[in-house]
């Protein structure tokens, strides 16, 4: 058996056939795929932990039970986030037995070791795995791959508590704290979320939480909050208690990215619904106690191929303002579900073909139109919301990730939607007004030129004249530790950059600066500053108007902060 990384190149490449070879060299002149893709594909599983059954497949290469699950721990760390908890493919290639098989342990080997201009990440090159796990890799995708266990109704309704019931909760505010100025920040590997008052500056509860809480969103009210971890629990906070903390919870799944609530008018507080990755659902639940209360599935076919995907996951949820209703991004699949929850016993759904693999996005100035992000399509989808149908295709950069977006009015074109990319340095503004800028509607109308790739978040302000772009996940550290700032009303003289990591006078760590958000007055804006578990974090905190320092939230408890929402600016929609 060839050991890739113990030859020379130039022996490697003779002793393989031809054709492995050839995509070899392509792989070394051409890597397939860059640090900053690698870093947001390939985050870890919470499904690692899940127990899953070995089937074994006598024509597959041996492997011990030990092998099996330390390789099966490997892939949901890193591999599932592109090829599918079934490795039937998503973002990535179907790395199933009838494909995997036929090339060997040899070839594949190679692939996973040196990478390829496809896509596939050089693992072993990259010092990411070792020469054993590349061997170990190369039998395990060979094997029959191992299903997790459904999570139904039964399994929710098991996790669900109600720690203070609504009639036992406050009549009222039973705090000073200025809460529409309050953040919910995310402690990723603290499984917690700090919740910082923006007055003061000072902490107001930790709150114990699920693993690696992705966002948090707010009742129509803003009364209560929702916070949901990768594992798919989700918390229920009051803001009005004299602490703010948890008054119920529930866990929909084994693992979810999206939650929300409902919005329109009549139904504020009544309803919140969460999607799950796995199983591949969404359910709603009653707003005020999390009881979950309709279960439905989003297997089915793709939008252009037609094919049936046995998992396609719920990415984000937005809760549309004029009908009562959730718009619903399916990612594999590619379609965008309009569901309507006046009468969950008949629930009516709109199913809206867009482009496969939809991640986030958020709603246009007029809340209409909602444009989400098929990230590797390359694409944002538009979608009216009144009318209920695709109102456009547009064509962007490379992997959008607007988070949800960005609107201000252009100085040219009127009003606008950003979004800035994973994949290149490109920043792209899309017209947003069909009445009085029709022809400008729904395309890419200016791109702007950002410090590079692996940007996460953009961001702006009604009552700002800057637009911030962050990079945290580009391999320059002098890009990840600063934001990009564009002045809105003279977008062509380029941006200029705030060295966020240096002013938060952190010591050693990484301290990738993640997430601009406004306060509620929009004259500040808050970035985490994210560094290790075992290292100090911070938050720093610019004064929009001059783009200096204000100052810098510092406590141990901080720990690994990322996203960060403002509770004024979330419940309405302000981006």
């Amino acid at each position: 058996m060839l050991q890739p990384n113990s030859l020379p190149r130039t022996r490697l490449v003779a002793a393989l056939p031809f054709a492995v070879a050839a995509i070899f060299a392509q792989a070394q002149d051409k890597p397939g795929v860059s640090g900053t893709e690698l870093r947001y594909q390939a985050g870890s599983s919470p499904l690692g932990a899940v127990e899953m059954h070995q089937d074994v497949n006598p024509k597959a290469p041996v492997m011990t039970k030990a092998e099996f699950e330390q390789a099966r721990q490997i892939y949901f760390q890193r591999c599932a986030g592109c090829h599918g908890v079934l490795r039937k493919g998503a973002t990535g290639k179907p790395l199933t037995p009838d494909i995997t098989l036929s090339k060997g342990t040899d070839y594949l080997k190679v692939f996973i070791a040196y990478g390829s201009p496809a896509g596939m990440p050089n693992w072993q090159t990259s010092g990411e795995l070792t020469e054993k796990d590349v061997d170990l890799m190369a039998r395990y995708v060979q094997q029959t791959p191992p299903q997790p266990p459904e999570y139904g109704m039964k399994e929710m309704k098991a996790t669900w508590k109600v720690l203070v019931p609504p009639e036992q909760r406050p009549k009222k505010k039973m705090n000073s704290y200025n809460i529409q100025n309050v953040f919910s920040t995310t402690l990723r590997d603290a499984g917690e979320v700090a919740l910082i008052d923006g007055d003061t500056k000072k902490i107001i509860n930790i709150v114990k939480t699920g693993y690696a809480v992705h966002i948090s969103r707010l009742s129509a009210s803003g009364r209560y909050l929702f916070v949901i971890g990768r594992d798919a629990k989700i918390n229920m906070i009051d803001l009005w208690m004299e602490k703010p903390g948890t008054v119920a919870e529930i866990r929909v799944g084994l693992e979810a990215r999206s939650v929300d609530t409902s919005k329109f008018k009549g139904y504020e507080d009544k309803f919140a619904i969460a999607g799950t990755y796995w199983p591949p659902q969404f359910v709603i639940m009653k707003g005020d106690t999390l009881e979950p209360l309709k279960l439905v599935s989003t297997r089915g076919l793709t939008v252009d191929t037609q094919e049936y995907h046995p998992e396609p996951r719920v990415a984000a949820i937005v809760a549309n303002h004029h009908k009562p209703e959730f718009v619903v991004n399916v990612k594999e699949t590619g379609k965008v579900l309009l569901v309507n929850y006046a009468d969950l016993n008949n629930l009516k759904m709109t199913e809206v073909a867009a482009a496969r693999f939809l991640h986030d996005g958020g709603w246009e100035s007029s809340k209409r139109y909602v444009l989400m992000a098929a990230n590797q399509s390359n694409k944002v989808a538009v979608i009216d919301t009144v009318e209920g149908k695709l109102a456009s295709l547009v064509d962007v950069g490379k992997i959008p990730h607007p988070g949800r977006g960005a609107n201000f009015v252009h100085p040219k074109f009127g009003p606008v939607w950003a979004t800035s990319h994973l994949g290149d340095d490109s920043i792209s503004l899309i017209g947003t007004d069909p009445k009085k800028h029709s022809k400008d509607a729904w395309r890419v109308v200016q791109t702007l030129k950002g410090q590079g790739g692996g940007s996460l978040f953009i961001k702006t302000n009604p009552k700002s004249s800057h637009l911030y772009v962050d990079t945290p996940l580009n391999p320059d550290a002098k890009v990840n530790q600063s934001v990009a700032v564009f002045d809105i009303k003279n977008l062509d003289k380029g941006y200029t950059v705030l060295p966020i990591g240096e002013w938060s006078g952190l010591g050693e760590g990484a301290k990738r600066v993640v997430q601009p958000e406004y306060n509620k007055a929009g004259d500040e804006v808050w970035f985490s500053v994210w560094s290790a578990k075992n290292l100090q974090s911070a938050v720093v905190v610019v004064d929009d108007k001059t783009l200096k320092l204000k100052t810098v939230i510092k406590d141990p408890r901080l720990i690994t902060p990322t996203g960060h929402f403002n509770v004024y600016n979330t419940q309405h929609d302000i981006y």
